[in-house]
């Protein structure tokens, strides 16, 4: 049945995760409440990891959280469950692209769909920062990369391995 279960939320992902693989946390944040698969701190977990491995994110983590869950072959399904729907609709909308590239309604549709991710991210985003908040070393550790990403505006990939060399440092001193 965890198969069945595995297969169905990362073919969801997949078919509605609209801008890249952060675009998943939120789906992921579901499963972790509904599901109980992995822990929110197993999530931010697999988040962090699947940031620094090559490769797609969502695909790292749908491969991750149904290893976590389902092992070997729960890792299998998961991460093909992610990658199906984008297969067929790559191969639908490249036969209609043609035709409807022009389209105003197309371009509104693609131009709302940004937003509303921005909107799914932050909003799990802060679920995730809540338990964080009465540590004030993950605070102080968020808003010197914050302010060091506005300032100077290097590859994501420079401040998530910044964060991870700081936490194993701090974790060491502790």
């Amino acid at each position: 049945m965890i198969y069945i279960h595995l297969f169905a939320e990362f073919f969801k992902i997949g078919l509605f995760s609209f801008g890249g693989g952060y675009a998943t946390i939120p789906f992921l944040y579901h499963i972790s409440q509904v599901y109980n698969w992995y822990s929110l701190d197993e999530l931010t977990q697999m988040v962090a990891v699947a940031s620094i491995t090559p490769g797609p994110v969502g695909i790292n983590v749908a491969t991750y959280a149904g290893l976590k869950s389902a092992g070997l072959l729960g890792s299998a399904l998961a991460t093909g469950a992610e990658m199906l729907p984008a297969l067929i609709l790559v191969i639908i909308v490249s036969k209609l692209l043609r035709k409807f590239s022009d389209n105003f309604y197309v371009k509104s549709i693609i131009e709302t769909l940004k937003p509303i991710s921005c909107a799914l991210l932050t909003s799990v985003a802060i679920g995730l920062l809540i338990p964080d908040l009465k540590d004030i070393k993950a605070l102080v550790l968020l808003a010197c990369l914050l302010l060091l990403s506005w300032k100077s505006k290097k590859d994501p990939l420079f401040y998530i391995f910044l964060a991870a060399f700081v936490g194993v440092v701090i974790s060491l001193i502790n």
